[in-house]
């Protein structure tokens, strides 16, 4: 798996379980859901997002190093 596919599950897992919480506990969790979203936006402008560093360090690589 690639930091960037991770990137995307980890965001996916995050505002699913957020929606959930939205739901069943309380309206507020719909923040973070905002944010995921915002955060999302600012690593597609930036090509940066502190995910990624932890993603970096759990051993994943960029999608451009591996090979298919």
């Amino acid at each position: 798996m690639t930091v960037e596919r991770g990137l995307r599950l980890m965001a996916g897992i995050v505002i699913l379980i957020s929606l959930a919480l939205a739901h069943f506990v309380s309206i507020y969790w719909l923040w973070l859901t905002v944010f995921v979203g915002l955060n999302l936006l600012q690593s597609a402008i930036t090509d940066w997002c502190p995910a990624m560093a932890i993603l970096r360090a759990m051993g994943l690589k960029n999608a451009n190093c591996s090979t298919r």
